[in-house]
């Protein structure tokens, strides 16, 4: 399997188009920073692998989140990224969780909202109700409502020779064609013949060539996904300088420091009384500590 990429593909006299995204090293990345329970860290892969194939659906430069908000066990699942395939993303949870668990028990009542903030152009927010059985029941129900495009999708995780996969196809009609649903249904069953193997460990060409052999099938240049986090310690910094500078005093001369996490990286900031007084007289922070 080629590392962490994203191909688009379109079918020759068929008004539909694909995606297809394989994932490894940006799961890996993405899921190391807690220790994740089996059932969130399998719909973190999940949430993952949507927001990939949304971002390069949807046709937008800036930037996505897309987060499942609910009143059960599993709290919130965030995943940010942007139209160059950078992603970052974390889960709240707490109790035990059975690895069976379904969305439903995991996150109970709630819903998931998309937030798009492009460069130019105004922000959008899309709210999805969580009626759907799997998050690509729910995924297909918003592209049904919000952009009336028929759509579906695949969304696997798994293990495969010791490490963590993640990997996730689309299938959507092109705008305009909505009636050559024959076309689509067509295709649709193919691609429900693949297999997670394939998925986690064929190059993408090898898994087109396997579902759609009897199909003309135009790929575009692959894109590369990749995780980073874009915390830092001069934000950190900033985040402490927007506090009443007493209220910071008196809190580093309670503990000796303070302490800031990232949630989505694991990273760990500290700023002692020396590193407070730089950052209010404006000079920097000094070197601290970071883990």
């Amino acid at each position: 399997m080629a590392q962490d990429s994203l191909h688009r593909y379109l079918f020759d006299g068929v008004s539909v188009r694909g995606e297809l995204v394989q994932l490894s090293d940006t799961y890996q990345q993405l899921t190391s920073g807690k220790e994740y329970p089996a059932p969130v860290k399998k719909m973190l892969g999940e949430l993952l692998v949507a927001t990939s194939l949304l971002t390069a659906t949807l046709k937008f430069e800036g930037s996505i989140t897309v987060q499942i908000q609910g009143d059960g066990p599993v709290s919130l699942l965030v995943i940010n990224g942007n139209h160059d395939q950078v992603m970052r993303g974390t889960a709240r949870w707490q109790d035990e969780l059975p690895e069976s668990a379904s969305l439903h028990d995991l996150v109970g009542k709630g819903q998931m909202v998309i937030t798009i903030e492009p460069e130019k152009g105004e922000r959008y927010q899309g709210i999805v109700g969580l009626e759907g059985e799997t998050l690509e029941a729910c995924l297909e129900d918003y592209f049904a409502r919000s952009e009336q495009l028929k759509t579906r999708l695949w969304l696997r995780t798994g293990e495969f020779e010791g490490s963590a996969k993640a990997a996730g196809m689309l299938l959507q009609v092109l705008p305009g064609d909505e009636n050559k649903e024959d076309d689509f249904d067509h295709l649709a069953q193919l691609t429900d013949t693949v297999k997670n193997e394939e998925l986690f460990s064929l190059d993408a060409q090898d898994v087109l060539y396997r579902l759609y052999h009897q199909e003309n099938v135009n790929v575009y240049e692959p894109k590369n996904v990749t995780f980073k986090c874009s915390c830092s310690r001069e934000r950190s910094a900033s985040a402490i300088a927007a506090i009443d500078r007493q209220e910071v005093e008196k809190m580093v001369a309670e503990t000796g420091d303070i302490k800031l996490h990232c949630d989505y990286c694991g990273a760990d900031y500290e700023f002692d009384s020396v590193d407070i007084s730089a950052i209010f007289n404006q000079t920097g922070p000094s070197t601290g500590t970071v883990h």
